[in-house]
């Protein structure tokens, strides 16, 4: 089976049932119960973390109502390889059931399997961010796409993208406390202002010991960067509320990093705009181009 319009979802490979289908009893041709002791697990998994109160609930109702959607595999030697749905699986194998219902998918390419495996988790059973910043990553290394292509084919627009991918470039300590729900990713986001590692960990501890906001933590940055008072250029005039609003602006738009300068006189100044990339900077351009 070939497979297509994976920027659509899940839902546009996967054959559905009918109402005219359901009420008869019938069920699509591709799904089977397959026994789930040969389904092997999915090595390009995007999902690393998985909540055991969340896997105990669903354990919970799968005893009560059943399987209501099947997990999707791939036909892999004598067995099955998973491509979607390990909580699922995990949740049925716990509760000690011999069989799962299973859609059983034609997929050769390791990349088309990435893809669905990254689409499925995305959209149905919301990734933490940084686990979802590697599965971007996985379908850059892995297949080789651009971050355009992998934008496509995930249904999403390229800044989005980028700005989870950029997630990546924080401490391991920042992500892990980022996916622990410790910090936001408004937080993560705006740690990565910092220029380097240290600072960021540093901002990262006050967050966490003072409850800080977004907005707090922007500031702190700002305060950062701020060339000190005494060795200030002259030349150069304090921010008035309007210029601190308009960088808020440009940094809601180009997910980035910007500040405004204005000169004494206030009838000149400069723009700066971070990047931190090649892809960032074309991804900042072509957003500039559409402004």
């Amino acid at each position: 089976m070939a497979v297509k319009r994976l920027g659509k979802g899940l839902d546009a490979l996967i054959p559905q049932m009918s109402t005219q289908d359901t009420e008869q009893g019938k069920t699509p041709e591709k799904i089977r119960e397959v026994e789930v002791a040969s389904v092997k697990p999915n090595p390009f998994q995007p999902r690393e973390t998985f909540d055991p109160i969340a896997l105990n609930e669903l354990k919970q109702s799968i005893a009560e109502n059943g399987m209501i959607q099947p997990v999707t595999v791939r036909i892999a030697g004598d067995g099955y390889e998973l491509i979607a749905g390990e909580r699922r699986l995990r949740a049925v194998s716990e509760l000690g059931h011999r069989y799962v219902p299973a859609y059983v998918l034609e997929i050769e390419s390791d990349q088309q399997m990435i893809e669905m495996a990254l689409i499925e988790n995305i959209q149905r059973e919301n990734l933490n961010p940084i686990d979802e910043a590697n599965g971007y990553q996985t379908l850059l290394t892995e297949c080789n796409l651009t971050q355009e292509e992998v934008a496509k084919r995930v249904g999403k627009d390229r800044s989005t993208v980028t700005n989870f991918l950029r997630l990546l470039k924080l401490p391991d300590k920042v992500q892990e406390s980022l996916t622990n729900e410790e910090i936001s990713q408004g937080h993560a986001r705006a740690l990565l202002a910092f220029e380097n590692a240290s600072e960021q960990i540093t901002a990262w501890k006050q967050i966490l010991k003072k409850n800080l906001s977004v907005r707090q933590v922007e500031s702190l940055t700002k305060k950062d960067k701020t060339v000190p008072a005494k060795s200030q250029p002259k030349t150069m005039k304090q921010q008035s509320p309007y210029i601190r609003q308009t960088e808020d602006k440009f940094r809601n738009i180009l997910g980035t990093q910007v500040r405004i300068l204005e000169s004494k006189e206030g009838n000149d100044g400069k723009i700066e705009i971070e990047y931190y990339s090649s892809d960032d900077l074309d991804r900042i351009i072509e957003l500039l181009e559409n402004i």
